[in-house]
């Protein structure tokens, strides 16, 4: 087997138990990274030649390895392992087959995202290692939860990065174009071929599940509401109106598909166009909500976005809290990495002086159990929503 040796020191954060290799960390002159073939497993070691382990690598990324094993080569068996770990942390927290059952480094299958929607998986591959695997993985999987079907949903952005063919395709069985699954108790339909990501976002599930406890007989808003995820569960829960917001016509229709599901079409208001412009014009006709729901996707994709994407955060909360009813709540929420929980409340902080408005931090989360966070690879925890509410009277 084909050996990467590192640079001095470069083994450390290795030994504390993060997974990635940079190309810039690989001894070069003794073991070139050209040449070799993407998705090929390589003994890494440190500069005196010890063993750290066995990595999946693309010679041509930044990140050039994924460690994936420390005491020998990766192996099918393991495989078969971890899928079996990955289902029974999810097994143990949910008590229904609706969640995001394999989470790539978290889960150690780096590339690796499996959803699970009942009685359907939808699989996508971000890295030569897995793909090579894919195989094997898709075998193991119907072994494991005998679905009546998987879908490779692999045509998405994180390919091109490393220049996987792109392709959506039945692996196992057969797959419909909207899968009946549930969250929070609610049933929901994801369009898996044609949607975002897999068709559906896990991620906010638990803090979905804290503001369906206070939406009963109010008027909700849900900005870049996608299929509903929110705004449909805020209906199901009993509140009295809900307005969803996206760019994506089609997206609002899944959002009407997914309300008459909850017999509640009747009372949802859609809105096609981009969140800032609506919201806007909702300012100017003098709506406002008891609770408004702002999940984006991200605005800081990369750090030389960093000061671009704060001041657009700052921005939709700006606006959010002029729309919001005194004694209102706003769910203010970022999936990007980059972001900290502690810089968004700076961001909101700023938000309310500048508006003269009296806020109070009623709660704050993450993701939920089935994206566990990696201890030592803090890429792995993204996701954060802070609960603000709006007092009614001025700041002080």
């Amino acid at each position: 087997m084909q050996q990467l040796i590192l640079n001095p020191r470069a083994e450390r954060r290795l030994k504390l138990g993060h997974l990635w290799i940079f190309s810039n960390e690989v001894d070069t002159k003794q073991t070139p990274l050209k040449g070799l073939e993407p998705g090929s497993q390589c003994e890494i070691l440190d500069s005196k030649g010890k063993s750290l382990g066995y990595a999946l690598v693309n010679p041509n990324q930044l990140i050039c390895g994924r460690l994936v094993s420390r005491k020998g080569p990766f192996t099918t068996t393991q495989l078969k392992k971890r899928l079996e770990n990955a289902l029974a942390l999810r097994t143990r927290y949910f008590d229904h087959p609706s969640y995001r059952m394999v989470y790539g480094d978290s889960d150690g299958l780096p590339g690796l995202v499996v959803d699970r929607f009942g009685d359907y998986l939808v699989v996508q591959v971000s890295s030569w290692g897995m793909e090579r695997l894919l195989p094997d993985i898709v075998d193991a999987l119907v072994g494991l939860v005998k679905p009546k079907g998987v879908l490779l949903r692999n045509d998405h952005q994180g390919r091109k990065v490393e220049e996987l063919p792109e392709m959506c395709e039945v692996a196992h069985g057969e797959v419909p174009k909207m899968v009946p699954f549930q969250e929070n108790g609610v049933p929901l339909l994801a369009p898996v071929y044609e949607g975002q990501k897999t068709g559906w976002f896990y991620d906010h599930r638990e803090n979905r599940a804290r503001l369906n406890q206070w939406v009963s007989g109010l008027r909700v808003l849900d900005l870049f509401s996608y299929a509903g995820g929110w705004g449909v569960q805020a209906l199901a829960n009993g509140a009295k109106e809900v307005t969803c917001v996206d760019v994506s016509a089609q997206a609002l229709d899944w959002c009407e598909e997914n309300a008459a599901l909850n017999q509640r079409k009747d009372d949802l208001v859609t809105i096609q166009g981009k969140a800032i412009d609506a919201m806007k014009e909702l300012i100017t006709a003098g709506e406002r909500y008891d609770v408004i729901v702002l999940d984006p996707p991200a605005f800081i994709k990369r750090r030389k976005d960093q000061k671009s994407g704060e001041a657009a955060y700052r921005h939709i909360n700006e606006l959010g809290l002029r729309l919001l009813e005194k004694n209102g709540l706003l769910v203010s929420a970022s999936c990007s990495m980059h972001l900290e929980s502690d810089t968004l409340l700076e961001i909101l902080r700023g938000a309310g002086r500048h508006l003269d408005k009296s806020i109070n931090i009623i709660g704050s989360g993450g993701q939920g159990a089935d994206h566990p966070v990696h201890p030592s690879i803090p890429e792995t925890r993204y996701l954060k929503a802070h609960f603000v509410h709006l007092a009614a009277g001025n700041s002080l």
